[in-house]
């Protein structure tokens, strides 16, 4: 896994493939993604799975407090899909989480359908649903997902 330590085109391209879905997906008033410029400025950690030269999905982890972060910006590339890139990246934010000193990872997703895999996937590595977290407001179009680590 590599971290992003400067925006790359590659890692551009994937964030803005994820903000122009979301956008697509969701109303302006619940959509939550953030820019990667808008990601370096809030001091998240990103990272990307490559495969070579190919920047395969890219995920970030945002610090909310010393012992709280947020899932942001997870995005696989559509020819990566049911691969295990999601999986790969998911566990590293936690594992960097953890090294980071956090107790727990929080995520905001959508409710609908398209992001039904998602959810899924983040049940299945010890997500359970939650009240809105730092500064969200309740939306019928977002749950709110965290982990204790």
């Amino acid at each position: 896994m590599d971290p992003v330590v400067a925006l790359t085109w590659d890692v551009a391209d994937l964030v803005n493939r994820h903000l122009d879905m979301m956008r697509g997906q969701t109303p302006s008033e619940s959509c939550h993604v953030m820019t990667a410029d808008d990601l370096f400025a809030a001091g998240a950690h990103v990272f990307a799975l490559r495969n070579g030269t190919d920047t395969l999905g890219i995920a970030a982890l945002k610090p909310l407090d010393a012992t709280h972060g947020e899932l942001k910006s997870m995005h696989t590339k559509a020819e990566a899909r049911g691969l295990g890139v999601a999986a790969a990246l998911l566990q590293h934010i936690l594992e960097t989480a953890r090294a980071l000193g956090m107790t727990r990872v929080s995520l905001e997703t959508g409710s609908e359908e398209p992001f039904a895999p998602a959810r899924r996937l983040y049940e299945r590595h010890g997500f359970g649903y939650c009240p809105p977290f730092a500064g969200y407001a309740p939306d019928p179009l977002s749950v709110f997902m965290t982990r204790t680590l």
